[in-house]
């Protein structure tokens, strides 16, 4: 296949930032999740983060965009299908993206779209959490048009952002990449990526979910939430039908595989986290890469355990290419 995994979610340009806990509350925003807001809204919480304590890094982000990379900088074969706008912000993506080793066609879909580029404000406190406050801008308007399907028709695996839900554009667009991936013999990855999609986008969560994925990502929250269960063994006897491969992600005690062979329990990798932001991601980018190159389920959790401990321990979503190839040397 030309393609390990092929990826569709949000384009946004991650600005990162530290900040203090009554920040936070002084703006009234949400600790620990993802939280839509206007442009308007974004600037004003822009200037002031500006102000107070100053921008720490810039990036490409969005989280299968984050998990996309982390295949590509492991070694697998990349593509992202995504939209950015004509604009200084889309430019950056595109190449940010094309630096970390992704095919994209952002050249073309940028040169047609008008608009302006999605931003995230990543939030991170003292105790390493993120808080996310999102415009999607442009991104929100990622349709059927830019799923480039004669890419995905020649990858191992497509794999869907949960946060797609949120338009009903992109998500009609998800819907027509999981029935050509079918079609195709493309097996079919997916994330819950955060507890507020399954919580407040349940109805839309279902229909992108489907009959089902061969390999669903998702944490203990996120399928408490979905199944109604807090037991976790009450939970995942609930949503395994909706899972060839599931993967739940427990933060400090590791992870857990379950599929039709049984299941298999990761071990977590005790890290002195400084931003928890793109953990998730890097498991999930982790796992993908180690399940197409030919791992077990053991071999790929560990992987993605240890790839996930190392992300925390930097500021930002994403590690370098060394260390990337560093943490695979030592599995």
């Amino acid at each position: 296949m030309k393609y390990d995994v092929f990826g569709i979610g949000n384009a946004l340009v991650d600005k990162e930032f530290e900040v203090t806990e009554d920040f936070l509350a002084a703006h009234g925003i949400q600790k620990g999740m993802m939280t839509l807001i206007d442009e308007a809204k974004q600037q004003q919480l822009l200037a002031g983060l500006s102000a107070t304590f100053g921008m720490k890094k810039r990036a490409s982000g969005g989280s299968a965009a984050n998990s996309i990379v982390a295949v590509s900088q492991f070694g697998g074969k990349t593509f992202y299908a995504c939209k950015v706008a004509n604009d200084e912000t889309g430019e950056f993506y595109m190449n940010d993206l094309h630096a970390a080793g992704v095919a994209t066609k952002l050249d073309q879909v940028r040169c047609s779209s008008e608009g302006v580029t999605g931003k995230c404000m990543v939030m991170v406190t003292p105790d390493a959490e993120r808080t996310m406050n999102t415009f999607l801008g442009i991104t929100a308007d990622f349709s059927e048009a830019e799923l480039h399907l004669d890419e995905l028709k020649q990858a191992q695996y497509l794999y869907i952002e949960g946060y797609l839900v949120t338009s009903d554009i992109s998500r009609a667009a998800a819907l027509k990449a999981r029935q050509v991936a079918k079609e195709h013999g493309v097996k079919t990855a997916m994330t819950f990526s955060d507890p507020a999609m399954v919580r407040f986008f349940r109805s839309g969560v279902n229909e992108m979910l489907g009959d089902g994925a061969d390999i669903l990502f998702c944490n203990h929250e996120e399928v408490s939430v979905f199944t109604g269960k807090e037991d976790l063994e009450e939970a995942i006897a609930a949503i395994k039908p909706y899972a060839g491969k599931l993967v739940i992600t427990l933060g400090s005690k590791g992870a857990l595989v379950v599929d039709d062979d049984g299941r298999t329990e990761i071990a977590a990798h005790p890290a002195k986290a400084v931003d928890t932001n793109g953990a998730g991601d890097m498991f999930a980018g982790a796992f993908l890469y180690g399940i197409t190159q030919g791992m077990d389920n053991a071999q790929a959790g560990k992987l993605a355990s240890m790839a996930a401990s190392r992300v925390v321990t930097v500021f930002g979503a994403r590690l370098d290419k060394d260390a990337h190839q560093a943490v695979l040397a030592a599995v």
